[in-house]
């Protein structure tokens, strides 16, 4: 049989510590053991509707550790006129569309399809929990957070599971959003959480400044000035350019006082068109021998190493198909044992070729 797992079911089996595992699979896979991610891909189009236009993103990877395959697509209708905020968002109802299909690659068939909402924002989360622990400062206890949204509860809640945090400060340009969060999260974590009024008193004193916010859709301007940085701060970043929208979180000052910076991936910068990194590049502000990426990090293959004073930059550059595929891998287990979602038939999605075997035809799909 093959499931079908709600946004809840993925909720209920699959913690926090259970995606940072998969992310460091996905990605230790992705340095040393063949693993195939293919560049996201996005894409509008336009539609037999003048005011919508069709808006989709698609992920595709494997994870060989666990033998999964994983292709995400995900899409809304859009209108073609931005709201105040600049933003041509899905409004025409409430509902996300997006799911992953989990392939299990010893046999080709489908073992589920997953919501991939709840998913798309923990292992974003875990992903740069996995980052902070191979590259933050070891003992660090302080983060500085930009935004106050989904992304901005995962990713502190992967940083407190990797280092000793024990208190933050938020600053969302939202006063009523940072102090619900400031709440939420100082409950939900048993650390201190502190809204503040203005963007540099977030960083000032921090050891881990961490950026995720809606800041590069709606202004496509940084969130900070990088002359702020002190010594020894490690920063993430979450916005990223693509074909279709220009966005950034950090500004060109803090790709130059890096000493290094770690990507996602380097097909999905020049696939993404990421030109807040390739224009610092052509600049010369920063030049290819200064970047690696997580996947090299964390087995230990790439040469770059951090000094005590040191400001090491993290691009969550991209999301990837093998995060999909292994954070796939340990949902689908958890599911099983728990008896959790909805069985239908695995036959339902292969052609019976029955027919054409016995007459000793072996046609192609």
């Amino acid at each position: 049989m093959t499931l079908v797992l709600t946004d809840e079911d993925v909720a209920r089996v699959h913690p926090m510590a259970d995606c940072l595992e998969a992310m460091e699979t996905a990605y230790r896979d992705h340095a040393l053991s063949g693993a195939v991610n293919i560049p996201r891909i996005r894409y509008i189009s336009p539609t037999t509707d003048s005011g919508k236009v069709y808006g989709s993103n698609i992920h595709i990877g494997t994870t060989p550790s666990y033998d999964t395959a994983a292709i995400r697509i995900g899409g809304s209708a859009r209108s073609t006129k931005p709201n105040a905020q600049g933003e041509r968002s899905p409004k025409f109802e409430n509902r996300n569309w997006g799911f992953i299909v989990l392939i299990d690659m010893q046999t080709g068939r489908p073992l589920a399809f997953i919501h991939e909402f709840y998913l798309s924002g923990i292992r974003v989360g875990a992903t740069s929990g996995v980052a902070a622990k191979y590259l933050a400062p070891p003992g660090a206890q302080t983060v500085g957070m930009f935004g106050s949204g989904k992304l901005a509860r995962t990713d502190l809640e992967a940083l407190v599971q990797v280092r000793p945090v024990r208190s933050v400060k938020v600053y969302s340009p939202t006063k009523e959003h940072r102090e619900e969060f400031a709440s939420e999260m100082s409950q939900q974590l048993e650390i201190e959480v502190t809204p503040v009024d203005n963007p540099r008193e977030a960083m000032e004193g921090t050891e881990i400044v961490c950026c995720a916010t809606n800041a590069g859709y709606v202004s496509g301007k940084p969130v900070f000035d990088g002359d702020w940085l002190e010594p020894g701060q490690f920063v993430i970043s979450l916005q990223n350019s693509d074909a279709n929208f220009k966005k950034s979180e950090v500004d060109d000052t803090t790709f130059a006082r890096s000493a290094f910076i770690c990507i996602n991936d380097r097909d999905s910068v020049y696939s993404n068109n990421q030109i807040e990194l390739l224009d610092p590049i052509e600049q010369g502000l920063v030049s290819w021998d200064r970047i690696c990426t997580l996947g090299e990090v964390v087995a230990g293959t790439t040469a770059l190493e951090a000094q005590p004073c040191d400001i090491v930059y993290y691009k969550n550059s991209t999301g990837m198909g093998i995060q999909m595929a292994a954070a796939g891998a340990l949902i689908y287990r958890k599911a099983v044992e728990a008896g959790v979602g909805q069985e239908i038939p695995t036959e339902w999605f292969g052609s019976d070729l029955t027919y054409w075997y016995d007459k000793g035809f072996y046609p192609s799909a």
